[in-house]
């Protein structure tokens, strides 16, 4: 790390505004006295934070993006890195921000922000939010165009998870066709593969995704699938089959060890060119793509191309596969991933319990939800349509009305994902409303 810069602060008064590396790493703006989220257990620094990249034990480390509003009416600064994401750290010492990178960075100032509560956006900034502003300059840079509409979903996991079946699928399509809910396409997520990294056989728990799709269809919906396309599990067919394609330590999930893809092989892109084809032909044009970050995990390739470098050379080709289907991003390097996706998921998993088990906010909570999809809500109509993750409102759910009220506030993309048939009259009334009513890709009012 390199000294950047020092910045006397009101010690009382100060915030920081820590950007996280992906999608599910915490990003919020805090006191400057404080320090930001920690991972709890070691393989959620790979999973959820930057791998190879720990923060340091107190204080603060943006990812790209850093911002110090000293809290005594002064503005607010700005260190943004370039195209390899700096780490940039901050720290109170002695009444002053000491701000320091592990690569280049540049400041820019903006109005000064009005204190509020931890986690808590400028929204009580006088003038314009200087988050914001910057992120207007780096959309302009990156050369963005217009910012496609969202389509409202249903999704299968937050009640199936991965057990869901062909049959949860249909029940939910004519419950959704019955009730007449606003939406437009049903999502298949995690259950419906053989393994993590088959993409190409089923589980035994579908028979044929062109059937269902076609049944979808019959019903005036599209049809959506997950899929974590640069992610491999041990277990899995392509492990065995192609161990020289695989990179680096992408931590653990499924009961099993994982590992990235190697971007840089033409075999690989090949690949994922065939399972994005094969599903755009099935009958998906709507694609929910996640752990993302498993495809820029540091590590030899068989080029000399950098991490970043061979994520985006892999987004391009699912782009080049899937043509002009939705495209939505989760687990994602956030700032790398601008211009390449529709929509990205801003924050961690919701849950249908506030907290998170573990204590740690990068893992599945509404709190940690929350934390994120408010402290990214400037992104909204700037890089992409911000997804918050999905709406929940069943009765068995946490502080169910606060969720929804996140969801009413920040949520861009509106998808839901409770089995319709245990909606009460007041989930049911709130889900169809809130579909109904999502907001077009412009940023947000502030």
């Amino acid at each position: 790390m390199r000294p950047v810069d020092e910045i006397p602060v009101d010690p009382a008064r100060a915030r920081i505004y820590e950007h996280g590396w992906q999608s599910w790493s915490p990003t919020a703006w805090h006191p400057a006295a404080g320090t930001s989220p920690r991972p709890v257990r070691p393989p959620t620094q790979v999973m959820s934070y930057r791998p190879g990249k720990p923060a340091p034990e107190r204080g603060f480390q943006g990812e790209g993006l850093l911002a110090v509003d000293p809290g005594d009416g002064g503005p607010v600064r700005v260190y943004s890195g370039g195209a390899e994401v700096p780490s940039i750290r901050a720290s109170l010492v002695d009444g002053r921000v000491l701000v320091s990178a592990d690569g280049p960075v540049t400041m820019t100032t903006g109005p000064g922000v009005a204190p509020s509560g931890p986690g808590v956006g400028p929204a009580g900034s006088a003038g314009a939010d200087p988050l914001a502003a910057w992120a207007d300059d780096f959309a302009r840079a990156a050369g963005m165009g217009p910012i496609r509409p969202a389509p409202t979903a249903w999704c299968s996991w937050y009640h199936y998870y991965t057990d869901v079946t062909e049959a949860d699928i249909l029940e939910n399509v004519d419950a959704i066709h019955r009730a007449a809910l606003p939406v437009d396409v049903i999502q298949i997520d995690d259950g419906w593969q053989s393994e993590i990294g088959d993409w190409l056989t089923l589980s035994g728990r579908f028979r044929s995704l062109s059937d269902l799709t076609a049944r979808i269809a019959d019903t005036g919906r599209r049809s959506g699938i997950w899929v974590a396309p640069f992610l491999v599990g041990a277990r899995s067919e392509l492990a065995r089959e192609h161990p020289d394609w695989l990179i680096g330590d992408a931590g653990h999930n499924w009961d099993q060890d994982l590992r990235g893809l190697d971007l840089t092989n033409p075999a690989v892109t090949d690949h994922l060119r065939t399972v994005f084809t094969g599903l755009r032909e099935t009958g998906f044009d709507y694609f929910k793509i996640d752990f993302l970050y498993a495809g820029a995990l540091p590590g030899a390739r068989r080029s000399d191309a950098s991490p970043l470098e061979a994520y985006t050379a892999g987004m391009r080709a699912i782009r080049e596969a899937i043509g002009d289907s939705y495209l939505l991003g989760c687990g994602a390097p956030i700032l790398p991933s601008v211009g390449l996706v529709d929509g990205m998921r801003v924050s961690a998993d919701v849950d249908p319990s506030y907290a998170p088990h573990d204590g740690d906010l990068s893992q599945p909570s509404q709190a940690g939800a929350a934390l994120s999809t408010v402290g990214r809500a400037y992104q909204h109509g700037r890089f992409w349509v911000n997804d918050p993750d999905c709406l929940i409102v069943r009765p068995a759910v946490e502080r169910r009305e606060e969720w929804a009220d996140v969801v009413a506030r920040y949520g861009g993309l509106r998808s839901c994902s409770d089995r319709i048939a245990d909606l009460d009259a007041w989930g049911l009334d709130t889900t169809r409303h809130l579909l109904a009513t999502a907001p077009p890709p412009i940023p947000f009012p502030t």
